[in-house]
C-alpha cells in the first residue's frame, strides 16, 4: 500500500469516527436527555464562574453535531462543517476548564475530551478529507 493510500485511509477513519461521535452527542441532547434538560444543563455551565452559554443553545449545538457529523461521514464539504463542529467541541471543553484535565477525575468532568475533539476537527480541517469522499465516489461514476 502506498504512503498516500495509507494517509487517505487514515483520514477516512478519522473523519467517519469523528462524525459518529458528533452524531451520538447530538442524539443524546435531543432524544436521551431531552431539550428541556439540555437547556438546564447548558444554562448551568459557566466558564470561570461566568454563565456564557444560554440554555437555548442546546438546539443549534445538536443541529450542528447532527448535520456536521453526517457531512463528515459522507466527506461532503467537511471544511464547511468542521469550524462549527470545532466551536461546539471547544465550548464543551471550555465549560470544564475549572474541573481540571481528566474527564473522569470529577463528577462534572474535565476538559480533555472536548478539547481532544476540537483538536481532531482542527487536524482534519488542515489535512483535508482525503480521497475517500462522497464527491470522489460520484465523480468516479461519471467517468
Amino acid at each position: 500500500m502506498l504512503e498516500k493510500d495509507k494517509s487517505d485511509l487514515g483520514l477516512l477513519i478519522l473523519r467517519v469516527t469523528l462524525g459518529i461521535v458528533f452524531i451520538a452527542h447530538g442524539y443524546l441532547k435531543v432524544f436521551t436527555f431531552g431539550i428541556p434538560h439540555g437547556m438546564e444543563v447548558f444554562a448551568a455551565h459557566t466558564v470561570w464562574h461566568i454563565n456564557m452559554i444560554p440554555g437555548w443553545f442546546v438546539i443549534p449545538a445538536a443541529f450542528i453535531e447532527w448535520v456536521g457529523g453526517f457531512m463528515l461521514i459522507a466527506g461532503y464539504r467537511p471544511r464547511l462543517a468542521l469550524p462549527f463542529l470545532a466551536a461546539v467541541a471547544f465550548g464543551a471543553g471550555a465549560v470544564h476548564f475549572e474541573n481540571g484535565w481528566n474527564y473522569t477525575s470529577r463528577p462534572d468532568g474535565g476538559w480533555e475530551y472536548g478539547i481532544f475533539l476540537f483538536l481532531c476537527c482542527v487536524v482534519l480541517y488542515l489535512t483535508g478529507p482525503g480521497k475517500h469522499t462522497l464527491k470522489a465516489f460520484l465523480d468516479s461514476k461519471k467517468a
